[in-house]
This record gives C-alpha cells, sequence and structure tokens, in this order.
C-alpha cells in the first residue's frame, strides 16, 4: 500500500484525507443525496448539507413537506430566491 500523506495508512483522496486534515461529512438524507442545500419554505431559510453539526434539524426538514431544493445547486440560486443561510 503506497502512502500518500503523512497519515499512516492512507491510500489517498478518497479515504477522507485531503490536505492533511480529516473532514466528516454528514449523510445526507435519501430524498437529497444529490443536494447540496435544502431550504426550509417556512421560514426563508437554506442549509449547507455539507456544513451540519446537529442532524436533527435536517431530519426534521427532510421528513416534512416544506423542504426547497435548488437547481443549480447553488448558494447564489437559493439567495435568488430570497432564502439566507443558516448555520447549524
Amino acid at each position: 500500500m503506497k502512502n500518500h500523506g503523512s497519515f499512516p495508512g492512507s491510500t489517498g483522496p478518497r479515504d477522507g484525507f485531503f490536505s492533511g486534515l480529516y473532514f466528516i461529512a454528514m449523510d445526507r438524507p435519501t430524498r437529497f443525496e444529490h443536494s447540496q442545500f435544502l431550504g426550509d419554505k417556512r421560514t426563508q431559510a437554506v442549509y449547507d448539507l455539507d456544513d451540519v453539526e446537529d442532524t436533527a434539524v435536517i431530519d426534521e426538514l427532510a421528513a416534512g413537506s416544506h423542504t426547497q431544493t435548488f437547481g443549480p445547486d447553488t448558494l447564489a440560486e437559493a439567495r435568488n430566491r430570497g432564502y439566507r443561510l443558516r448555520k447549524i
């Protein structure tokens, strides 16, 4: 096994090792697995699914019928529709 970084056992960029840092991404809800930004129609808030610490909020949002995805899936498009980024 070739070591591609300073972390023992690292096999390359697909094993979670990126620029010397480990990252843990939230598992996206099944209905929205291809979306990075998920909006709440009730509050006009948009959440970045790659930057979530409290998954309970996203789980509750995904279970309801008040969610919004964006095409293209960008923060700029969400803001164009009146949504504001909210970090959780």
